[in-house]
């Protein structure tokens, strides 16, 4: 009985429940990770759902994926499709069984996962969350609606109350699955983007890929200890060590929470534990409950009046736009974040705060549309995180206290 390990967010080896669970079955094992062309189009707003910078990381992280699914005896089957269309075949064709993959839940995913079911009601589907680094089996509320809507109060619980999972470590299959051919991964310009070099002064100068997660997970942990410092310089601008930039391979599932928090309780044991070790993991903490926010509330975290309903006079203005992702509005320390932006694909975490606010608070502009933008340019784009964090600078999402920022004083 053969199995299928269908790859979207969640682009590694270790740690990856739909893998060892297919891994464990008999029969030979398949991975298919499918571009799909929508995620490279234009957008209602008028510019790419995914740029160049995002492409570029995906790339990277595929090719290595390939290569260390190899190393397990396991072809990485890749489509320039749609998975509707596509799957279905690599599945009759392969005599496949049983699907493995990881748990989507917000609407574009979710209605793919529900028209490949509904096409393919002999297949038996295993699904599982593994986004997390507290499992949702695990975490003490009745059911997602009882998830707090203040992140103190859910942290404070998750903390006191559940166990982190220990990580699931890969075993190849000891017969050979590896396919005659081998797919083609597509390049830059067959994605529809001219190729291109990173910026000299790039917050990010890394590479996709659960190899290279790998590697700076060890080289900001145990190499540099630059994890002792991180509560002090996390909010820093320049520079690529200020913080742990672990998030785009977060984003893109290179390497699980799990995995980081496993290697943080050792950097705990065998270097130092302090507040910088603590609150990366308080970080990792927020990123959940994004998660466990967009569960519970849905649709919601898409909606103009977010998950609190509330009613504030939106406007677009055109010009407004173009001026706020130029780097061409009143603010400098707007200006300089927004031109990091667009010219690296990153940009850090208190510059996200301070153009979020300006864009929502200070212009007034409708912030689904600088959502958007956001989705599109950063290479650590998560819809959890970004929409989340977006409802919260607009005042419509989890902040009680509706803050504002000062953006000269934050300069």
């Amino acid at each position: 009985m053969n199995s299928l390990v269908w790859f979207r967010n969640d682009l590694r080896v270790e740690d990856n429940t739909a893998l060892f669970e297919a891994c464990n079955q008999p029969g030979k094992v398949i991975a298919v990770y499918c571009f799909d062309p929508r995620h490279f189009a234009k957008t209602k707003y008028g510019f790419l759902k995914t740029e160049k910078y995002r492409a570029k990381f995906l790339i990277e992280a595929i090719t290595d994926l390939r290569n260390r699914l190899a190393d397990n005896n396991i072809s990485l089957i890749l489509c320039f499709d749609i998975p509707e269309r596509v799957l279905p075949d690599i599945i009759r064709d392969n005599d496949v069984k049983q699907v493995f993959c990881q748990l989507e839940w917000t609407s574009e995913e979710l209605a793919v996962s529900d028209a490949l079911k509904a096409n393919l009601t002999r297949i038996v589907w295993h699904e599982s969350y593994d986004q997390f680094l507290f499992h949702p089996a695990d975490v003490p509320f009745a059911d997602f609606s009882t998830i707090p809507e203040i992140f103190t109060e859910f942290r404070k619980i998750c903390e006191k109350r559940v166990r982190v999972r220990k990580t699931l470590s890969s075993q190849p299959k000891s017969i050979d699955n590896l396919l005659s051919e081998t797919s083609k991964i597509p390049t830059l310009s067959e994605l529809g983007f001219k190729d291109f070099f990173q910026h000299e002064h790039t917050a990010f100068p890394f590479t996709g890929g659960e190899s290279s997660a790998e590697r700076r997970v060890n080289d900001y942990f145990f190499n540099t200890q630059n994890l002792s410092i991180y509560k002090q310089t996390r909010n820093g601008l320049l520079g690529s060590e200020y913080s742990s930039k672990l998030s785009p391979w977060l984003a893109h599932g290179c390497i699980s929470a799990r995995t980081i928090y496993r290697e943080v309780t050792r950097y705990e044991t065998e270097v130092v534990k302090n507040e910088g070790t603590y609150w990366l993991i308080f970080e990792l903490i927020w990123r959940d409950y994004f998660k466990y926010i967009s569960l519970k509330h849905g649709e919601r975290i898409f909606k103009l009046d977010g998950i609190r309903g509330r009613h504030y006079q939106w406007n677009f203005n055109q010009e407004s736009f173009i001026q706020w992702i130029d780097g061409n509005t009143s603010q400098s320390f707007v200006n300089a974040n927004m031109i990091e932006l667009k010219h690296t694909g990153f940009m850090s975490n208190r510059g996200r705060q301070n153009v979020a606010s300006f864009w929502a608070k200070e212009l007034s502009q409708d912030w689904r549309i600088g959502a958007a933008y956001f989705e599109a340019m950063l290479i650590d784009y998560d819809v959890h995180s970004n929409y989340g964090n977006w409802l919260y600078s607009a005042g419509v999402g989890n902040d009680p206290r509706d803050r504002k920022f000062n953006i000269q004083g934050q300069a």
